[in-house]
């Protein structure tokens, strides 16, 4: 997932520091303070700006104060030592909701992107009173067990019986080379990232190279440590429930997803929409597991629509 900002000219919004279990959190909100809130939770390995401007825009304008934040490991926030302090994603979502706190919402519209989405079911289920509505975007059921399932595709195993599909190859493989070691200079890093992002895209959308490249530089400048990034890794190898809890979901819900999806195929959309009582889903044509420009006014109207039935 990602911010596609091809000028330097990007929001900003009102910034603060949130502190949650020991550490610090990059937020910053949009919108009148007044109006619903919705909070916008990014996936793994990925910063809050790389929710895009034009999505943050269209919801603001669409009467929602909006909320975006860097993950533990990501951007601005605070890096952690994971072998001294290991975490979990439920740590994560805890993290979430004091961002809630800390901005003084007692109540919002969850929407949570890849495993951001897994984030936010997770809360709709612990945490139902916090949660006015769900979109699980590009998203999975939670309790899939990838990590699992990756391997014994590593291994040429079968898969197991019921189980949702993997990866793609092609994005396993890139997946490789995508994080470069050491010190990368700006140009190394790119060209490290670059070929992934393309994989990610999906080939049914027109791929602007300018809108990653852009993106890219603008976490590599930002990061305080881009290889802690990959915690988030470690951190979802624990187990958090089980895609039966999502039969709990009281919150109205959206499943989006794109039919191009890489990372997870469009039966794992299906799968969460069955799971979730009164779901939703509404499949994107040609969306892979990113999130182009061009989709900005498509992906925010359907959440701005959404959003109406709390």
């Amino acid at each position: 997932m990602q911010e596609n900002e091809t000028k330097n000219e990007y929001l900003t919004g009102r910034e603060r520091t949130v502190r949650a279990d020991g550490l610090e959190l990059w937020a910053e909100d949009f919108g009148d303070p007044d109006h619903p809130a919705v909070l916008l939770v990014m996936g793994a390995q990925a910063q809050g700006i790389q929710w895009n401007d034009g999505i943050v825009r269209r919801l603001v304008d669409g009467g929602r104060r909006v909320i975006r934040y860097d993950h533990r490991d990501t951007g601005r926030s605070s890096t952690v030592d994971f072998a001294a302090q290991p975490y979990t994603v439920a740590d994560m979502a805890c993290d979430a909701l004091a961002v809630l706190d800390a901005f003084g919402v007692a109540r919002a519209h969850l929407v949570g992107a890849s495993l951001g989405g897994i984030i936010a079911q997770h809360l709709a289920v612990t945490h139902a009173r916090r949660v006015l509505t769900l979109t699980s975007l590009s998203s999975q059921p939670l309790g899939t067990d990838t990590a699992a399932a990756v391997q014994r595709v590593l291994e040429g195993a079968p898969p197991l019986p019921g189980e949702l599909p993997p990866p793609k190859p092609e994005l396993l493989a890139a997946l490789v080379s995508a994080f470069p070691k050491g010190q990368a200079d700006l140009e190394e890093y790119l060209a490290a990232r670059l070929p992934l992002w393309r994989v990610l895209h999906g080939p049914a959308l027109p791929f602007h190279e300018d809108e990653y490249r852009a993106m890219e530089h603008r976490v590599y400048e930002r990061a305080r440590d881009l290889q802690a990034a990959l915690n988030h890794t470690f951190a979802g190898t624990a187990p958090m429930g089980s895609t039966a809890d999502l039969v709990s979901v009281t919150a109205p819900t959206l499943v989006l997803h794109g039919t191009e999806d890489p990372m997870f195929p469009p039966e794992h959309a299906e799968a969460t929409a069955a799971a979730v009582p009164g779901a939703r889903l509404v499949m994107v044509q040609g969306m892979g597991h990113t999130l182009p420009q061009a989709l900005d006014d498509l992906l925010a109207d359907e959440i701005l629509h959404h959003t109406e039935r709390a």
